[in-house]
């Protein structure tokens, strides 16, 4: 039985490989005071969060944060976050959200303390370039149970998914066959094979 590849977050969606149509305000611009957009028509709310890395109003983006927050809850549709330098501030505020249908850290560059923290509470994390350049977060990425584990290419174009698998297969000593298992069925969760 064959398994697709699938990109948990991406700017560049391709054909045959399975990526959630995605929408939402980055907290880049939470100062802009756009309208939200129709997450209706989207399967997964993102990218959201907090980033306090950049010179953007916490409170602004806090409201934004929780606004998509909101939405999820109440159209029952997982969300993608973007996560910077605000870790507590984003468990915390989670923490007032308890029936997301679910919560993807994307990028995650994080400690294993962290990590930690988001598999207690079954939150996903999803690896890509950024991820697989640090070391900390390649002992995460070893450690990361099957049923939490996603990949990813955000908004670059190399490395390929195929290549963040190879790696993320590598480094957790398994064969690609079975990360591509894996994550298919951790999507499969996530969306209740309702797509």
């Amino acid at each position: 039985m064959s398994f697709n590849y699938v990109d948990i977050h991406t700017h560049n969606p391709r054909e045959g490989i399975l990526s959630p149509r995605m929408t939402g305000i980055h907290p880049w611009h939470a100062e802009r005071g756009a309208e939200l957009p129709d997450f209706a028509v989207c399967d997964i709310i993102g990218e959201t969060g907090l980033d306090y890395a950049v010179e953007v109003d916490r409170a602004a983006q806090m409201r934004l944060f929780r606004e998509h927050l909101v939405a999820a809850t109440k159209l029952d549709k997982p969300v993608v976050l973007h996560v910077v330098k605000s870790f507590e501030d984003v468990m915390v505020t989670l923490r007032d959200y308890p029936t997301l249908r679910g919560v993807v850290f994307h990028g995650f560059v994080g400690s294993v303390e962290q990590a930690k923290r988001c598999f207690a509470r079954g939150y996903y994390l999803s690896f890509g370039a950024r991820s697989l350049r640090s070391p900390r977060t390649r002992e995460v990425i070893a450690l990361t149970p099957e049923g939490l584990l996603f990949a990813e290419t955000d908004d670059s174009t190399e490395p390929t998914i195929e290549e963040v698998y190879d790696e993320v297969a590598a480094i957790r000593g398994e064969s690609i066959a079975g990360l591509k298992q894996t994550i298919e069925e951790n999507y499969k969760v996530l969306f209740r094979n309702d797509r």
